[in-house]
């Protein structure tokens, strides 16, 4: 039994699915940098209007804009460096200016696969399914958790992203209307732990019991091609004039721990109990609204989403590490939320049959309403995000069908300079905070695909 108590451990983390420096975050890589290179390219700006199967997680309805099915492999790698520069305070942290806080990359494998059902059935009707997959650390971590308090500070979006899957399809409403609708699936997990134990944290009768349910939340969206549906017979000024509408629900992935123990002699039964709850992954309810003009060989497109993030507050109060953050009776360090709206613009231009190039900016605002968050200590900053990207179509296939594709993309993003004041209820100057710090970072982010379309 001497190895018992490491085993306890061990068997903890396992639960906890994470390993030290994981650094999840609010964020998933379909807000957070776009999914496949198109979209990071475009700063999301064309996401709404994508004929590849990431469609399926912005606006599931452009699905039927391509009745080809599809095959797309892809990996994403975002390079963080955020960066802290203490100000001075009560009793400051020892730092160098320009400290390096968080430097984890997040690495995702993609793999997306859109299918025509249109001969499902005997209507005739067209129909598509999408199903788009990310896996953290190239495939090998499918649930990256963290949760905790950091008296250094912590940034609230970047860092690896747990397991990211949408599944959705899309149909034919009427003329130049499609209708989508499509899932993101995420883990609820809980843990049950019960032993006896001495002093010396040897344990015996051990039980531990480990469940985990998905979690599914909607993404809903229309799009509108206006010349064909007000003009199918004539030139209208707005041929090539596009709309999308979605929204995506909000979604999270959280964890909860029940540890119990007796300590005969010490604590007798019913023992003493541990609960834990904790929010990693969170994604607010997103409106989003897009329009595209498009001719033979140029794509522009804007578009604009609010996500209401004011809502995560709520979320924070049954957070058992969190709460002391969203309600501190003493009024110092509260942390509050704010919806955003983030405009995104993107052109597409087809330089000849074989290459394609794609750029894209946008302007994403902070959802941090606040300077200071207790103990907690949340990082974040407005940012500004740039994309390009190049696509390639090898059309000297042997055995394909179609052209294969090649995708390569790049996005920076700015993180702007914004203080921050560093509260710690273990500080001799609590109330007061013991520390103000100047937050800012560069994220870098390289993606490829390739796409078989069939």
């Amino acid at each position: 039994m001497k190895n018992n108590k490491i085993v306890q451990g061990a068997a903890l983390a396992l639960v906890m699915g994470t390993a030290g420096n994981a650094f999840a975050s609010m964020g998933n890589i379909g807000t957070t940098y776009g999914v496949l290179p198109t979209d990071v390219a475009s700063a999301q700006a064309l996401s709404m209007f994508n004929t590849k199967v990431s469609s399926v997680y912005y606006n599931p309805a452009y699905l039927a804009k391509d009745p080809r099915g599809e095959l797309t492999m892809g990996i994403l790698h975002a390079d963080h460096e955020l960066r802290l520069n203490s100000l001075g305070g009560a009793a400051p942290a020892s730092r160098s200016g320009g400290d390096v806080l968080q430097d984890s990359p997040s690495q995702h494998t993609l793999i997306g696969l859109k299918s025509n059902l249109s001969n499902l059935t005997r209507f005739n009707h067209p129909l598509y399914l999408g199903v788009m997959i990310g896996i953290e650390k190239y495939g090998e971590e499918m649930l990256a958790f963290e949760s905790q308090t950091s008296r250094e500070g912590q940034y609230f979006e970047y860092g690896r992203q747990p397991l990211f899957l949408s599944l959705g399809g899309a149909t034919r409403l009427w003329r130049g209307i499609d209708v989508g609708a499509s899932a993101r699936i995420t883990l609820q997990s809980e843990a049950e732990l019960s032993a006896y134990t001495n002093l010396a944290g040897e344990t015996r009768y051990e039980k531990l019991d480990v469940s985990a349910k998905p979690s599914i939340r909607p993404t809903l969206s229309l799009t509108m091609d206006l010349g064909e549906t007000f003009c199918p017979d004539g030139d209208c000024w707005y041929n090539g004039f596009e709309t999308a509408f979605a929204f995506r629900g909000y979604s999270n992935t959280n964890t909860t721990v029940d540890a119990n123990t007796v300590i005969p002699g010490v604590i007798d039964e019913p023992g003493l109990s541990l609960a834990v709850t904790t929010l990693d992954s969170y994604q607010p309810n997103i409106y989003s609204a897009g329009v595209l003009y498009g001719t033979e060989r140029l794509r522009v497109g804007a578009s604009v989403e609010m996500q209401q993030w004011s809502d995560l507050a709520d979320e924070f109060d049954s957070d058992t590490i969190k709460d002391q953050a969203v309600a501190n009776p003493d009024g110092a360090g509260i942390l509050e939320f704010q919806d955003i709206v983030i405009p995104r613009i993107g052109a597409e231009y087809q330089l000849n049959k074989n290459f394609t190039l794609t750029g894209g900016v946008a302007y994403s605002e902070s959802p941090l309403k606040s300077n200071a968050s207790l103990n907690v200590n949340y990082l974040d900053t407005d940012k500004w995000i740039l994309g390009l990207g190049l696509t390639a179509k090898y059309e000297r296939t042997r055995f394909f069908s179609f052209p294969v594709r090649f995708d390569l993309a790049y996005q920076y993003q700015k993180l702007e300079t914004r203080e921050f004041d560093l509260y710690d209820t273990r500080s001799p100057s609590y109330p007061e905070p013991y520390e103000t710090v100047e937050a800012d970072g560069d994220v870098h982010v390289i993606t490829g695909a390739v796409t078989l379309k069939f």
